[in-house]
C-alpha cells in the first residue's frame, strides 16, 4: 500500500490514539469500536512500512516514524478543517489557539488571561480543555494543542522523555500552601508550623495509585489519616470549608478559596516549591500563540498569593 493512499479517517484515528494515549480511549472519543481503531492503525502502519506507535503497558508512544507522520498529519487535518469552514461560509479562524491546562489553573489563571485577551485581542479565539499533565503532553505531541499550562513539583523533571524536548517556560515558582477550615485552631495565625501537621485529617486527591496522597503535606513523618478523597479541587476545598480536614493547594488558588477556608503558608522544614509551566512543541510559535502565551505570563505574575511566613 502506498502512503499516498492513506485515508483522512486513518489520519484522524492515528491522531486520536496519540492524543488519548490508548486505543480504548481513542475509540471512545471518536465513537468507534476498538477493533475499528485497531484496523485503521494497522492500515496506516502498513502504508508507512514502519511501526508508528510503540505499544506499552501504560499506553502508546509515538515512534520516530510516528512523529514524522503526526507532524504531517496534523498539517493535513488542519487544512481540511479550514477548507470545510470556508466552504460552509464560516469566517477563517486563523486566530484560534488550542490551549490545555491542569485543573486548578482553570480557577484563577485562565479566567484572568482570557479576560485580558478579550480586551487586547477581541478577534483571537482560545479553545481547549482541562486535563492531567500526561494527557496534556500527549495532546501537544499529537498536535491537537498549541500550548499547555502544566504543574511541576521537585525535582522538576521534564514532563516526558520524548525527542525533541518540549519548549518549557516557567510562569511562576511559589511555595505550596495549606487550605485550613476557618474554624480550625491552625487558622488563627498567619502561617502554619509544619510540626503542627502531625495528627491532622486530610482531604486527598484520589483513591488509587501514587496520586492517593496528593493533598497531604509532602514529607509528613507519619502515616496520614485520609478523611476523604476527591479529584476535583473545588470539592476538596468545600470539604475543607465543612471542617472535614486539611488539604494542600497551589498558592495561585488562594484568591479562589470559598468562604470558610483560609489558605496559609507553611513554616518549618524545606519549602515545598511548585512551578507553573507553559509548554509547547519546539518549533517557532505563530503570532496568536505568542499573544496567548504573553497573556498567560502576565496573569501568572499578577496572581495574588498568601503572605510569606515570618522568619
Amino acid at each position: 500500500m502506498d502512503f499516498r493512499d492513506v485515508s483522512l479517517t486513518a489520519l484522524r484515528v492515528f491522531r486520536a490514539v496519540a492524543d488519548q494515549g490508548t486505543f480504548t480511549a481513542a475509540a471512545a472519543s471518536l465513537g468507534y469500536t476498538q477493533s475499528a481503531v485497531s484496523r485503521q492503525i494497522a492500515a496506516i502502519e502498513r502504508a508507512a512500512g514502519a511501526e508508528l506507535l510503540e505499544r506499552r503497558r501504560d499506553g502508546v508512544r509515538l515512534t520516530p516514524a510516528g512523529r514524522v507522520v503526526m507532524r504531517r498529519a496534523t498539517a493535513v487535518l488542519d487544512e481540511i478543517e479550514a477548507t470545510a469552514r470556508e466552504l460552509s461560509g464560516l469566517p477563517e479562524q486563523a486566530g484560534t489557539v488550542r490551549l490545555g491546562w491542569f485543573p486548578s489553573a482553570g480557577a484563577v489563571l485562565l479566567p484572568r488571561a482570557l479576560t485580558a485577551l478579550r480586551r487586547t485581542d477581541p478577534g483571537l479565539q482560545v479553545v481547549g480543555r482541562e486535563g492531567s499533565t500526561p494527557a496534556l503532553v500527549r495532546a501537544l505531541r499529537a498536535g491537537s494543542l498549541d500550548l499547555a499550562v502544566l504543574a511541576s513539583a521537585p525535582p522538576f523533571r521534564p514532563p516526558d522523555s520524548e525527542s525533541p524536548p518540549l519548549t518549557l517556560q516557567t510562569l511562576t515558582e511559589r511555595a505550596l500552601c495549606l487550605a485550613v477550615p476557618a474554624t480550625h485552631p491552625l487558622a488563627r495565625g498567619d502561617f502554619v508550623d509544619v510540626a503542627d501537621l502531625r495528627g491532622q485529617r486530610w482531604i486527598a486527591g484520589s483513591s488509587t495509585g501514587e496520586d492517593r496522597l496528593m493533598g497531604v503535606w509532602p514529607g509528613l513523618d507519619e502515616r496520614p489519616e485520609i478523611a476523604h478523597t476527591a479529584r476535583d479541587w473545588l470539592a476538596k476545598l468545600q470539604l475543607v470549608a465543612a471542617g472535614c480536614g486539611l488539604t494542600t493547594v497551589p498558592a495561585m488558588l488562594a484568591s479562589a478559596a470559598p468562604p470558610g477556608v483560609r489558605v496559609l503558608p507553611v513554616r518549618g522544614g524545606p519549602q515545598e516549591q511548585r512551578r507553573l509551566l507553559l509548554a509547547r512543541l519546539p518549533h517557532p510559535p505563530t503570532d496568536p500563540v505568542v499573544r496567548v502565551a504573553t497573556a498567560l505570563r502576565a496573569a501568572a505574575v499578577g496572581a495574588p498569593a498568601p503572605s510569606s511566613p515570618p522568619a
